[in-house]
């Protein structure tokens, strides 16, 4: 059975992980790596993979795994989809998700591919499990509390800020859906703490949660992957009152966000073209295997 030939577009946090998740994948070959610096300075653990600086320097690829920013992920897609190579990445600002995938829809239409946006684990895995607790009480309240832990997308967001070397947001659940943002910062010379906060807390991905800004030595000092999310549902099942479903997990942020991307890569190749969130993918298209066979082992 011919293997599906991945690309990792970005070599961070994400981008290693990805590597890993495809490794241990049996379905999955990589493709080789894109990196801003091509194969300058190639990290030992790459050396198997072809780096290159442009995707259009790889042979037959399938699908591109977009580990790279947020903000950054709607440019790389509109350069990789008219190649006819699928894309699927983890978008996580949640108010312009309908937005992007609208934008893409077109370009995906027109040039036969499939896209899987916000595919990380949220959004993305739990938003699947709050599809499922919201199909089993259709009335009712979902609560999602994040952390404690360290938020990717928050901690990129801030190391692009002026004056900003290196940062670390952590997310602290206040409960019912509620966050404190915790963000530490190492700045540049001559750069004032107040100004960095003043442009964190404007920012869309702050600008609706208590946030604290502190300037510490060493990020690295106070750095931990770690991170969870509980997600309750209470409402009526029916006319029936009182239902009750609750999800809790702890888990490395990189390294689940990987898999998720590794899933829907797979998934990717059994879409008709378009752009799709997770939430309108079949959940068994995530997994490797037959599909009969996966359905007498799971049902």
């Amino acid at each position: 059975m011919k293997k599906i030939r991945a690309a990792v577009v970005g070599y961070g946090n994400i981008g290693r992980f990805t590597v890993e998740a495809l490794e241990a994948a049996e379905d999955f070959e990589i493709a080789g790596i894109v990196r801003r610096n091509g194969s300058d300075n190639k990290p030992l653990e790459l050396t198997p993979y072809e780096v290159v600086k442009d995707i259009r320097e790889l042979n037959d690829v399938d699908v591109a795994i977009l580990a790279a920013p947020t903000r950054s992920c709607e440019e790389f897609a509109r350069q990789i989809l008219p190649l006819g190579i699928n894309t699927v990445d983890s978008f996580d600002i949640h108010s312009d998700i309908r937005g992007y995938r609208e934008r893409l829809m077109t370009l995906n239409k027109q040039t036969g591919t499939v896209s899987v946006i916000a595919a990380g684990w949220d959004p993305g895995s739990d938003s699947v499990v709050r599809t499922l607790m919201e199909s089993l009480a259709p009335k009712g309240l979902s609560y999602t509390n994040f952390g404690p832990g360290m938020s990717m997308g928050h901690s990129v967001c801030v190391r692009s800020k002026e004056g900003v070397k290196n940062a670390l947001s952590v997310t602290i659940p206040l409960g019912e859906g509620i966050h404190r943002r915790m963000v530490y910062v190492e700045l540049e010379d001559g750069t004032k703490l107040e100004d960095v906060t003043k442009a964190i807390k404007a920012d869309p991905y702050f600008a609706h949660d208590e946030t604290h800004v502190f300037a510490v030595a060493s990020v690295d000092d106070v750095r931990d992957m770690g991170h969870g999310v509980n997600l309750v549902r209470k409402g009526v099942s029916g006319k029936t009152q009182n239902q009750r479903f609750e999800f809790n997990m702890q888990i490395n942020n990189p390294a689940l966000t990987a898999q998720v991307l590794v899933n829907v890569a797979r998934a990717s190749l059994r879409q008709q073209p378009g752009c799709y969130t997770m939430v309108e993918i079949p959940v068994i298209d995530l997994l490797p295997g037959d599909r009969a066979e996966l359905i007498e082992h799971l049902v």
